[in-house]
């Protein structure tokens, strides 16, 4: 893990090396930023940025990347979309940071991603090259990481019935659309899926229409949990 992320951020340092009048880059440093829910109802996941931060501390102590340091921006955006645009145009217009790197969130994502590449700057749209041609994702697609847990449970327990929780919107659309995929015709029939919203208070579970599912999955804010019964 350390090898990949000093090998993207080394990819990245080195096109903004070949720029020299790029925004952000100087002699001495590389400016970079993103934005993690450090606050809000996914705050747990503000760990990642902390972790992410940490790592690049540990790369400048030990001389930067390429011969620069790196000044990393990370700001809070508290999973919330609306936040997630003002803090990306802060990083952008005022802090003029070189590059986005690293920023998490699905939702938080989907609603910058069009003004980060309008500034030539894991949800299936971002691996879109056609649309997106500056963006790509570090995670394989949510589409895809269902589907392997779709094949898994045809293959152990054909006959079997699936719950799934997930999150309302592009991260929990996509993951259903990975089951969608593998169970073709027979997915209502063996599948059912209840959605809730990020910001709800307590999610629960009660209207998945089979009672009683061998398996349970939830896709929850950039996690999944599945059990068996």
């Amino acid at each position: 893990m350390r090898m990949l992320a000093k090998a993207a951020l080394g990819l990245a340092l080195a096109t903004a090396q070949v720029q020299a009048q790029t925004p952000g880059v100087t002699a001495p440093a590389v400016k970079i930023g993103g934005t993690f829910p450090f606050s809000g109802p996914a705050s747990a996941l503000g760990n990642t940025g902390k972790g992410l931060i940490a790592y690049i501390k540990m790369l400048n102590d030990n001389g930067g990347v390429n011969g620069r340091k790196i000044e990393y921006l990370a700001l809070d955006d508290a999973y919330s979309p609306p936040k997630a645009v003002e803090q990306m145009r802060k990083l952008v217009e005022q802090d003029n940071v070189t590059f986005i790197f690293s920023a998490l969130g699905t939702a938080s994502n989907s609603a910058t991603i069009k003004y980060l590449n309008n500034k030539v700057s894991g949800a299936a749209r971002f691996a879109v090259a056609a649309d997106y041609p500056y963006t790509t994702t570090a995670l394989p697609s949510y589409a895809a990481e269902a589907a392997i847990y779709a094949k898994y449970v045809r293959s152990e327990k054909p006959g079997a019935k699936v719950g799934i929780l997930f999150q309302n919107d592009d991260l929990g659309r996509d993951f259903v659309a990975g089951f969608k995929s593998v169970y073709g015709n027979d997915y209502g029939r063996l599948v059912a899926a209840v959605s809730y919203e990020v910001a709800d208070a307590t999610v629960t579970a009660i209207n998945i229409q089979f009672g009683d599912p061998t398996y349970h999955l939830a896709r929850l804010a950039e996690m999944t949990s599945a059990t068996r019964h």
